[in-house]
């Protein structure tokens, strides 16, 4: 019987320690989403290159010029590993995640609860998903800002240091099936977790060009409602 009862007030603390967390965890995502960084930085100087923030409801991605005076991606991220091969795409879309969810999960009915697991606690790898893109609309899902080419070449740093390279310094590409004709998949660096996701990794992005972000989001609606 006392066995019993010290299992029961153990099984009590963990359940609330783990409540407590995840109070705390949602209520630091939500305040800490509101606070806005550069905010007066990228305004103060001129804004020559047009760069895209695009969601799907989840995730968020960058989307930058396939190629321009200061960087050509089509270096790095060959249109010849897409199925469509479409060489009049004009800009590529970016994002990085766990390479579990993006690679075994294309539906939310294909979520397993191992793959969500490995992700939350950073037991899996990551993958960045690029998509060759062309006629962006802006929409409620999808914003244009404009930065200074000294703060789009921080981004491209930002970005192109997300990659795993090969001993060759080229992108490892992916053998994978994909959600559509333009997009392929590459290795990339870190893991994610519930402090470091798809999101906070493009809040990142901005941050590190200097353009308006939150001071911490793992959410898209973190990012987003910095540009409403």
């Amino acid at each position: 019987m006392k066995t019993i009862k010290k299992t029961l007030t153990i099984f009590k603390k963990v359940l609330l320690g783990i409540l407590l967390f995840l109070a705390l965890y949602l209520t630091s995502a939500f305040l800490l989403s509101k606070i806005t960084v550069n905010s007066d930085e990228a305004q103060n100087q001129s804004q020559e290159v047009e760069i895209f923030i695009k969601t799907n409801g989840v995730h968020t991605d960058v989307i930058v010029p396939i190629k321009n005076e200061f960087k050509d991606w089509s270096t790095m991220i060959k249109v010849e590993n897409t199925k469509s091969k479409d060489t009049t795409m004009t800009h590529i879309a970016m994002g990085w995640g766990d390479k579990g969810f993006y690679l075994d999960t294309p539906e939310w009915s294909d979520l397993k609860a191992s793959t969500a697991f490995n992700a939350a606690f950073a037991l899996g790898s990551s993958a960045m998903h690029t998509t060759f893109c062309k006629s962006i609309k802006e929409d409620e899902t999808c914003v244009k800002i404009k930065i200074s080419p000294e703060n789009y070449q921080k981004l491209v740093a930002y970005i192109e240091g997300s990659f795993q390279l090969d001993q060759n310094n080229n992108p490892q590409f992916i053998q994978a099936t994909t959600y559509g004709k333009n997009d392929s998949f590459y290795e990339a660096k870190g893991k994610y977790n519930l402090f470091h996701t798809c999101n906070s990794w493009a809040n990142n992005a901005l941050k590190s060009s200097n353009q308006k972000a939150a001071f911490w989001t793992v959410t898209d609606s973190g990012i987003f409602c910095h540009y409403q």
